[in-house]
């Protein structure tokens, strides 16, 4: 067997592949598709963002792996601003070019394999387990720490607000994660990419003092501008927390050529800088979930969690997939829940990223 397909036999088929029927049906309705799928942008890119991108376009060298010193400081202003994130250092940040690219690698980066075991939640995006794959780790998916038990596994993912369901972890919850991997001397990585899209509930990052006390040792909070920006085109995140291991990480990723381009690093800057567009992106999810939500509730579902983030993660009580058909049927893709784990079989997960218009006809075909 070729090293690479012994690469690609670890791991899963790509989820989304698996709807190619359903996404067929959506398509044929008379109306067209509503894509709720995916949580990819449809928005456009501010343009105070855009004119960033465009003055460092004239940048024929190379970029610098630990990023530029503004978008670091950037990232550190935008943290205690917009989360109320303490006490960082500029040296505790360093940009990625994806969030998913950091998650998939993360394992690998701390130099984690077989001897190791990554906790990833019971319903989880599915890059935690494909990074723990890529290294060679063990997945253990759980909750609690009664879960984990006595072991103490070299990674444990958190996610508030969560992808898939919306749940938001509570700061007692966070409190006693955070003791509990300190005694043992775990990584924490906290996947906060939803963090400023609250509606119900406030989500707190890892690194804020009333979860850490504001040691941020053997922590580290990965941040989007996908989401909040509508930069999924940018592939533009970072990563902050212990400064050790950001050093472990910038040290390893020199050597892979990980680096965030110069345009966009300066891009990164100006979005960190203006939360004016922020709010009012932010604006714009709220007004869709609100639509959205009272729609999905109206046809019948429950709706679970959701309190923050990009999705409604609802059931009919019937197997994701039979929903998933129900809605192709009336035009508009969902994602089965089982793509986020076995707990998720029920369920499906609704994006907020469409339109206001395909929104408005997701309604319609609801009602």
């Amino acid at each position: 067997m070729s090293a690479r397909t012994k690469v690609s036999a670890a791991l899963p088929v790509f989820p989304w592949d698996t709807l190619a029927d359903a996404t067929a049906t959506a398509r044929a309705h008379p109306d067209g598709i509503v894509d709720l799928s995916v949580g990819t942008p449809v928005d456009a890119v501010a343009d105070v963002i855009r004119e960033a991108l465009a003055a460092a376009s004239a940048a024929p060298g190379y970029p610098t792996t630990a990023g530029t010193p503004a978008v670091r400081a950037s990232a550190v202003a935008a943290l205690q601003r917009r989360y109320g994130v303490t006490g960082l250092p500029e040296q505790a940040v360093l940009p990625v070019i994806g969030t998913k690219e950091v998650i998939a690698w993360l394992p690998t980066l701390l130099g984690l394999g077989a001897a190791d075991t990554v906790v990833v939640p019971e319903l989880a995006y599915p890059t935690y387990d494909v990074g723990a794959r890529l290294a060679g780790a063990q997945v253990l998916r759980a909750d609690s720490l009664t879960q984990i038990g006595p072991q103490a596994p070299g990674l444990v993912y958190l996610n508030s607000p969560s992808n898939p369901t919306g749940k938001v972890l509570g700061v007692d919850h966070l409190r006693k994660v955070v003791g509990w991997a300190r005694e043992r001397g775990v990584v924490i990585a906290s996947d906060e990419c939803y963090l400023g899209l609250a509606w119900d509930a406030q989500p707190l990052s890892v690194l804020h003092p009333d979860v850490c006390d504001g040691d941020h040792t053997g922590l580290l909070a990965v941040h989007s501008l996908s989401k909040t920006s509508s930069l999924a085109g940018y592939r533009a995140g970072f990563v902050a927390g212990d400064p050790a291991l950001v050093a472990e990480l910038l040290a390893v990723r020199k050597h892979a050529g990980m680096i965030v381009p110069t345009p966009v690093q300066a891009a990164m800057v100006a979005a960190l800088d203006d939360d004016e567009h922020e709010r009012i992106q932010r604006d714009r999810y709220a007004k869709r979930r609100d639509a959205l939500l009272a729609a999905v509730r109206g046809a019948g579902f429950t709706v679970e969690h959701s309190e923050a983030g990009l999705y409604l993660w609802a059931t009919r009580g019937e197997s994701g997939r039979a929903t998933v058909a129900w809605l192709a049927e009336r035009g508009i893709l969902v994602a089965p829940g089982e793509f986020y784990g076995p707990a998720g079989e029920q369920f499906v997960r609704i994006a907020l990223t469409a339109t206001d218009e395909r929104i408005a006809a997701a309604v319609s075909r609801l009602a």
